[in-house]
């Protein structure tokens, strides 16, 4: 199975309630993020919306859709909500909820696996495309967020924590910028 761990942050200049409450409200999402095309109720959950499930159907810039659900786990307001994943992905997707002045920092983290045939047997080769959609997906919901609640979208990101980082020499043509004494080897 072909594995991801993502993190997204977004800044949006925006009161934090307001973009908690939009992002908390995810059957409202198809009016404002272009990749969202249903989100469905499958169950209600308790008064707080625990154990809540519902369907999102979502589609990127790929020729292909993607159908899971998630059963709400967490629920705290403008602190975090998180959920279990099941369908054409499978684990954790994590919404943390912070701000920096009169900017809101939202932290998304999607840890999935594909349980598409297709997608794990490309994966090996297309790991980076499959990556970049998702980033395409997460920048229209800045962008459509930000547009939605009237206000200016302060930068975003997209990063893959799986991604193995480059050791110094390799970024430049083999030199270290940092000549570093010999480690000794413990016994």
């Amino acid at each position: 199975m072909a594995e991801y761990h993502l993190l997204t942050i977004w800044r949006i200049k925006a009161p934090l309630e307001e973009v908690y409450t939009a992002i908390h409200n995810s059957p409202r999402w198809p009016d404002w993020w272009p990749g969202v095309l249903k989100v469905e109720e499958v169950a209600a959950g308790d008064t707080y919306g625990i154990n809540s499930v519902l369907r999102y159907a979502w589609q990127g810039r790929l020729p292909y859709r993607m159908v899971f659900e998630v059963r709400a786990t967490r629920i705290e307001k403008c602190v975090a909500i998180e959920g279990a994943v099941q369908g054409d992905l499978e684990g954790v997707g994590r919404w943390h909820f912070s701000n920096e002045g009169e900017v809101s920092v939202v932290r998304y983290e999607w840890h999935v696996h594909s349980t598409r045939w297709w997608m794990n047997l490309i994966a090996p080769f297309a790991r980076s495309i499959f990556i970049r959609n998702h980033g395409d997906l997460m920048r229209q919901g800045a962008e459509g967020l930000a547009g939605w609640l009237g206000a200016r979208r302060v930068s975003e990101e997209n990063i893959d924590l799986m991604a193995e980082t480059a050791p110094p020499a390799a970024t430049l043509g083999g030199i270290d910028p940092e000549p570093r004494a010999p480690r000794e080897r413990s016994s």
